[in-house]
């Protein structure tokens, strides 16, 4: 995996926070997930957390996920800047020296349970001026920053 993929992470109070916070880097972030979110220790996301802000943290998390999205860091960073999510959202860049251990983690953690994909469920709007099998209208406009 190149650089082209940001790496998130997710900290909050409980899995709910979590999973919705995911839903809103979808939905209002329009972000699209290319790994499966995965179960992180809470300790180890908010000590990698106080490394990247070089500050101890008010509060600690009790659980943590993290995750791939498609698109780069800097695109992922400015997106959750204008979303409000329940939960605290870092993207990890691999300049930062935790990248690889979060990254290694990753590859042995367990999926977090709950986590269905908004985007999953719809296509995109259905096209019923086709008589028979349901079409579905791509609407692309949304990522059309990426091209």
């Amino acid at each position: 995996m190149g650089d082209i993929m940001a790496l998130i992470l997710i900290r909050g109070e409980n899995k709910t926070k979590l999973l919705s916070a995911i839903s809103d880097i979808e939905r209002h972030g329009s972000l699209t997930l290319s790994t499966k979110p995965k179960v992180i220790s809470a300790e180890f996301a908010d000590s990698l957390v106080e490394q990247i802000l070089k500050s101890k943290l008010k509060t600690n998390s009790n659980v943590a996920t993290a995750f791939f999205v498609e698109e780069d860091t800097t695109i992922s960073i400015i997106k959750i800047k204008q979303i409000h999510p329940p939960a605290h959202i870092v993207v990890v860049s691999s300049e930062y020296k935790g990248y690889d251990e979060l990254k290694e983690k990753l590859t042995i953690a367990h999926d977090m349970d709950g986590y269905k994909s908004c985007r999953a469920l719809n296509a995109g709007k259905i096209d019923y001026s086709v008589k028979g099998e349901k079409r579905y209208i791509k609407n692309n406009k949304l990522n059309s920053y990426l091209e």
